[in-house]
């Protein structure tokens, strides 16, 4: 059995005098996740709750709501925050359990699908349409008036 030895808190970084990114990524995942709660519940109150439940949400109710950009911006602000929350999350488990090489190639991993998915579902919010061929859709035609 191998023991490690465990430097004592606060010493690296400051002695280097660098950024604690421990202590802020800390942070982080204590304020996003009180901000999550209330966007997250925000989220279900309005889609699930108010008006007419689960069933009417179709293509309609979700254009409707990418159409206003209060919405825009709280289901952009509801990915990011939910999204680098996760992959933090995701980074700290793979520090305390990988070594080596595999570590790095789990962090760089886990750093690339999480700007792929924060930067297509930024794409999605801040550029959806829902009239993009609506005159081949029937449906479509009472969201695009």
């Amino acid at each position: 059995m191998t023991t490690e030895t465990i430097e004592p808190p606060r010493s690296a970084a400051r002695a280097r005098g660098g950024v604690n990114w421990e202590k802020w990524g800390w942070l982080y995942m204590r304020f996003s996740g009180v901000l999550l709660v209330v966007l997250i519940f925000g989220h279900l109150l309005v889609n699930l709750f108010l008006g007419q439940g689960v069933s009417a949400i179709d293509f309609a109710f979700v254009a409707g709501k990418l159409a206003n950009p209060f919405w825009i911006v709280w289901d952009t602000l509801l990915l990011w925050l939910a999204l680098i929350h996760g992959a933090n999350g995701m980074r700290t488990l793979t520090n305390d359990y990988a070594r080596g090489k595999l570590r790095i190639v789990l962090l760089v991993l886990l750093a690339g699908a999480t700007v792929t998915l924060l930067a297509l579902g930024t794409l999605v919010l801040t550029t959806f349409d829902p009239c993009i061929g609506s005159d081949q859709v029937d449906a479509l035609i009472e969201v695009c008036r």
